[in-house]
Formats: structure tokens, sequence, C-alpha cells
């Protein structure tokens, strides 16, 4: 992963508003137009995170998926200065219910003690139909 910073101007007093992106180096990145994860200011977005191993694999079993997901995503928040403790929101997209409890475990074992603000969503499908379990989340980095 690389960040790239990207001033922009803006004229709201006192508001941060430097703009740094994390690459998982995704090849879609660059066709698409997206970045795992922006950082402006204060606030951190990761983009929906697939669970998807460096050499390509994905595992069919939901908890792996979920884990991997997560180490990605978490991944990306700390290359732009977050931690599990400034997440707010998580979301997860899930092609099944019988996914639910091996997705909330997990959650669980990561987020136990934060507890972000978080909704599970029962989706038709992902881009790839081995992917059982996608992920987003929103931070605030403090001072």
């Amino acid at each position: 992963m690389g960040v790239v910073p990207n001033a922009r101007g803006r004229h709201d007093v006192g508001m941060d508003t430097t703009r740094s992106l994390a690459s998982s180096k995704s090849p879609y990145e660059s066709t698409v137009g997206f970045s795992r994860a922006v950082r402006v200011g204060p606030w951190i977005a990761v983009s929906g995170t697939a669970p998807i191993n460096a050499d390509g694999h994905v595992s069919l079993d939901p908890a792996q998926q979920t884990r991997r997901c997560w180490e990605i995503a978490l991944a990306a928040l700390a290359e732009l200065g977050g931690s599990p403790e400034d997440v707010i929101r998580t979301r997860h997209f899930i092609t099944d219910d019988d996914v639910i409890d091996a997705v909330t475990s997990v959650h669980g074992e990561i987020f136990g003690q934060i507890r972000p603000a978080s909704s599970i969503m029962r989706v038709a499908g992902l881009v790839d139909h081995r992917w059982k379990v996608e992920v987003e989340l929103d931070a605030v980095v403090g001072d």
C-alpha cells in the first residue's frame, strides 16, 4: 500500500482539508478510479473491501473471509494514521444468511470493546461469486 498526498484548497477556516489516499494495489483502482481509503482532515473512509489474499486466493470459509477483509481494511486505516479505536462505523455486505454468525463473531473479536455503529446488509451478490462478505469502515482520528 502507498499513501498519496493530494492537497485540496478550500475556504473553510480552521478545517484541515489535506487529502491523503491509501492504495491496496488493486488492479481496479486506476481503471475504476477509486482508492482503498481516503483521509480528509480527521475523517477516514475505507472502501468496500473484499476477502482476497495477496496471492489472489479466496478462502471459502466465511470467518476467514471476514478476517481477511478486516485485515486489509485496518491496514489501510493504519496507513492513513488511524487505529481500530478510531472506527465509528462499520458495514458488512453478505450474500447469505448462513454467514451471519461467522461475520458477527469476527466483528466482535475486533470491535467488541470499541463498539462502533454497525450495519449488516444482505445483498443479491458481490462482484466475485466466491465472496460471501465485503466490509467498509469510517473513522475519525483524534489529534
